[in-house]
């Protein structure tokens, strides 16, 4: 006790205080000897300078860190917006209670305009996405929204900058883009061989590329394939889980970076886009993935008192419409008989209010909305 500690990974030195043992629970101790397992209590105050598998040694000394120490790395990211605005304060203090136990999580605040204050929360994959949405609305009693996960991109420009984005919000025009590149994974899948054929045939659909097929046994097959991080994002596991009725088991790791023919997509409603609802797709399944977004998005919006058109859009093209009819009240109920001018006098004035209407409204877009976009899969 009393010595003075460096962590390598960030080179900062913190006072020792407590030392000891756990066992069952802790037992202090006077010093720790080489070969045991113990705790250092050493006041550090933020947990993101202390990283799982780092090398602790005296300050000053001069020696080389133990192999195989990997910083965690997000892969995937996605918005967390609280349902109510006023539970963004405590939003806040729960990420950052989270993050004391789990440094691999980041957030850093971000303000959408449908959505309006959240976080940009980076994660280790999906799974550990799906377990910190569980801890923040158990643990914490949060009502949250998660905007569809994405990964980072790589992005070089005309001029030859290079650019890292995880939100399809910051992406810059597609004129000043040069390539666009996708990080690429390499995924390991175990499975019955009578769900062979409907397995290959997801992997397909999800621009996988085979590298190796092994029979493990007469029954179990072991399939590897190079697949697209973006194509796992969305509801990859769910298709995975269906096609195979469960009895597939998946484990993946990054590969590399690859160029790819990726592009935007957005959505607009009422002709304005909905940021929260866009998203960066091959632009093979571009207009496959913004018919169904359309479709559903018209299945969950309400009706409006004017014609609502739902767009799904690469740039200024319109690669899918949905239109969102109007409820009509009969202006002409009220007239029984009598001149036909006076019932097309009625229509016509109710026409221009719709028009004016349609000019100056707003549409509110669901809660709900937001989340369903995640599965597509009962779209018709």
């Amino acid at each position: 006790m009393g010595d003075r500690i460096t962590m390598m990974s960030c080179g900062k030195s913190f006072e020792v205080q407590k030392v000891g043992v756990m066992c069952v629970r802790a037992f202090p101790r006077e010093v720790l000897s080489a070969g045991e397992v113990g705790y250092i209590i050493a006041n550090v105050k933020d947990v993101r300078d202390t990283r799982v598998g780092d090398t602790i040694c005296s300050e000053g000394s001069q020696v080389e860190p133990l192999p195989g120490f990997k910083k965690a790395k997000q892969m995937v990211f996605a918005g967390v917006f609280p349902v109510e605005s006023n539970q963004y304060e405590s939003l806040k203090d729960a990420l950052a209670k989270l993050t004391l136990n789990d440094s691999s999580l980041s957030y850093e605040p971000e303000t959408s305009v449908a959505l309006g204050f959240g976080f940009r929360c980076g994660f280790l994959g999906l799974l550990h996405m799906e377990i910190i949405q569980e801890r923040l609305e158990r643990e914490y009693g949060m009502n949250l929204i998660f905007t569809a996960p994405t990964c980072v991109y790589e992005i070089i420009t005309t001029k030859g900058e290079h650019m890292r984005v995880d939100n399809p919000a910051m992406l810059p025009p597609a004129t000043s883009i040069d390539k666009f590149l996708e990080p690429l994974v390499l995924a390991t899948f175990h499975l019955p061989q009578e769900y062979l054929g409907a397995v290959m045939g997801l992997l397909s659909e999800r621009r996988g590329v085979q590298k190796k097929m092994d029979y493990l046994s007469q029954s179990r097959v072991m399939l590897q394939y190079e697949l697209p991080l973006n194509e796992m994002v969305f509801d990859f596991f769910d298709r995975l889980k269906s096609v195979s009725r469960g009895y597939a088991s998946m484990d993946y790791e990054f590969l590399e970076y690859r160029d790819s023919d990726l592009v935007k997509l957005d959505i607009l409603v009422n002709t304005e886009p909905v940021d929260a609802l866009s998203c960066i797709v091959h632009r093979s399944t571009s207009y496959e993935r913004g018919k169904l977004l359309v479709k559903k998005l018209r299945q969950i919006i309400p009706r409006q008192q004017f014609e609502v058109p739902l767009q799904a859009a690469i740039g200024s093209k319109i690669i899918a419409r949905e239109t969102l009819s109007a409820l009509r009240k009969d202006v002409t109920a009220k007239c029984y008989g009598g001149d036909i001018s006076r019932k097309r006098k009625l229509l016509e004035k109710q026409k221009e209010g719709k028009k004016r209407m349609k000019q100056v409204g707003s549409v509110e877009i669901p809660q709900e909305a937001f989340m369903a976009i995640l599965d597509l899969s009962d779209v018709e």
